[in-house]
């Protein structure tokens, strides 16, 4: 992966949008929970309030990920449609003849059957490609060949 900012399709903008605001309304009602530190307790007592507060810290630092990533998304402007690269989606043909459409993800984030990253044995062949050219990858069933379709559409006919 490079160092500049990645694009990301439409619907795994969307779904970061959705986790984003999951996290952000899981964090208000874990930080609502917590007392104030004068209130005496037992031992279990500061333990959960203890493991709340690392809660809280583990959500505040994906909800900075999250934030950081739309934000380099929105910068890096919309995936190309030329070739194929971080945030692309594409269509490709296998050699039994199915065609499958996919997101090309920098990570991993988003559970999305149609979202595979870039450092994937397909996902890396795909890189720099364009309409018509053929691929081919190491999978489990062995080298495994396919060709790039088209860019530039959206799986299952998402926007």
């Amino acid at each position: 992966m490079t160092s500049e900012p990645e694009p990301i399709s439409e619907a795994a903008r969307q779904a970061l949008e959705k986790e984003l605001a999951e996290a952000r309304a899981e964090r208000s009602s874990v930080a609502a929970t917590l007392r104030d530190g004068d209130t005496t307790g037992d031992r279990a007592d500061e333990a959960d309030q203890l493991r709340r507060a690392d809660e809280l810290d583990r959500l505040d630092a994906r909800i900075s990920e999250i934030t950081t990533r739309l934000r380099q998304a929105a910068d890096a402007g919309r995936p190309s449609t030329d070739v194929v690269g971080v945030g692309s989606t594409v269509t490709v043909r296998f050699e039994d003849g199915t065609e499958e459409t996919f997101q090309i993800g920098a990570l991993a984030d988003v559970v999305d059957p149609t979202l595979i990253t870039a450092d994937s044995p397909l996902g890396q062949a795909l890189l720099g490609r364009r309409a018509g050219d053929s691929v081919s990858y190491r999978a489990p069933e062995g080298q495994l060949t396919a060709v790039v379709v088209s860019l530039g559409g959206a799986p299952d006919g998402q926007g």
